[in-house]
């Protein structure tokens, strides 16, 4: 950037008449420290804060980025928060939890949330992207050229299409009434979701580092059958449903994990992933001495692929479709 509060030498040596006969030749003293103006990267947008704090990123999200109305009411909406990282939660291939507190300093309200970061372009392994992607093409095809190229393009346009992904299906099943921690917002890559744990940070435990049995083993499976026959209502698979996938909260069982979404109507081999997620957890219940339980309406293991496949209407007979008017 030139500094036009210097003059340049070759300025001294001009011949010639001045532009004014009136004109005293004038020398400015050569600056050999000129002020200039501060880089555009070098302004600090968090500024004042203390080291890992940010600005509240809840007006970086258009309305469509932000969870389902009406808000919850422990949900920290103020612009005036900061958030906070406390720790990680949890490590993947695909992306990183963090713990966040947003909070209004000093007196101000506060939550917790969990940030889900996709990682970036060069250090992510995505597996099996083109099983999950066949039913989420874009409508350029400059675009899906690059995502099954696998170019830095094409990757970072996957890890968006992974949070967002994710974040609409959230979306979608918490208004369903299925148990999905609460969408708060994406931007970009971030997914930032309700907590699900104790209110000192302590993260609930995922199903398969639980020890149940007997009768509590039985209601969580009443829990996980209710919410995979409504998600398959909504002609939606989990694609990677496992024990490790679930939490359970103080009884509750809570879906986690979700980028990988399947819609088993528009995928070509919808039916095939919703068997899979059916065999997955039936295995996994089975395996700990669940064989189906008296006073219960829930089916047993070796029944849930069926019972998913019929609620998403994918082995329903012709006859049972509403008639056309």
């Amino acid at each position: 950037m030139p500094d036009h509060t210097s003059v340049p030498d070759h300025e001294y040596a001009r011949r010639g008449k001045r532009r004014f006969d009136d004109d005293e030749p004038t020398f400015a003293k050569r600056n050999r420290n000129p002020r200039r103006l501060r880089p555009a990267d070098a302004l600090d947008p968090v500024a004042g804060l203390p080291d890992g704090d940010r600005w509240s990123t809840w007006d970086q999200s258009s309305p469509t980025e932000r969870g389902p109305r009406p808000y919850p009411d422990w949900l920290v909406t103020d612009l005036a928060a900061t958030d906070t990282e406390l720790g990680v939660l949890k490590t993947g291939k695909e992306a990183e939890v963090f713990l966040l507190r947003r909070a209004v300093p000093d007196t101000g309200p506060s939550c917790l949330l969990a940030a889900k970061r996709y990682r970036a372009a060069e250090h992510r392994q995505f597996h099996r992207d083109s099983e999950y992607l066949d039913g989420r093409r874009v409508r350029e095809s400059r675009d899906n050229r690059a995502m099954a190229r696998k170019t830095a393009t094409g990757r970072a346009m996957i890890a968006r299409q992974w949070a967002g992904a994710e974040f609409a299906a959230l979306g979608q099943m918490y208004q369903a009434g299925i148990p999905v921690p609460y969408p708060v917002q994406v931007t970009g890559t971030e997914i930032l979701l309700e907590f699900i744990g104790e209110p000192d940070g302590t993260a609930a435990p995922r199903l398969a580092e639980t020890r149940s049995r007997g009768e509590e083993l039985a209601g969580l499976w009443d829990q996980l059958v209710g919410a995979l026959r409504a998600l398959a209502g909504l002609g939606l698979a989990h694609g990677d449903m496992s024990a490790y996938n679930l939490l359970v909260h103080r009884g509750r069982l809570v879906l986690i994990d979700l980028p990988q979404v399947i819609d088993v109507i528009a995928h070509p081999r919808g039916g095939e992933f919703l068997d899979r997620d059916a065999a997955n957890v039936a295995n996994w219940f089975a395996a700990r001495g669940l064989d189906g339980h008296a006073g219960s309406d829930a089916p047993s293991p070796g029944e849930l692929a069926g019972l998913l496949r019929y609620e998403a209407r994918l082995d329903r007979p012709e006859a049972r479709e509403p008639e056309k008017r």
